[in-house]
């Protein structure tokens, strides 16, 4: 997709999608959710995005 107009990292895509996506919203709160920008793990949600980047939302997991 598109980065939406004034979207320029992590917790602004993150904000965004819990807005445009009411269902996704729960499932983006509480801080829990890590990142992933190409492939790599991006702890910090403040983390720049640019046009073409691939980005995970990673749910937290259970089980060991």
């Amino acid at each position: 997709m598109t980065l939406p107009q004034g979207v320029q990292n992590l917790a602004q895509l993150q904000a965004w999608l819990a807005r445009s996506e009411p269902a996704l919203a729960q499932a983006l709160a509480g801080g829990r959710t890590q990142y992933a920008v190409n492939q790599t793990i991006v702890r910090d949600p403040g983390h720049p995005i640019h046009e073409g980047d691939e980005i995970a939302f990673l749910p937290p997991m259970s089980g060991g």
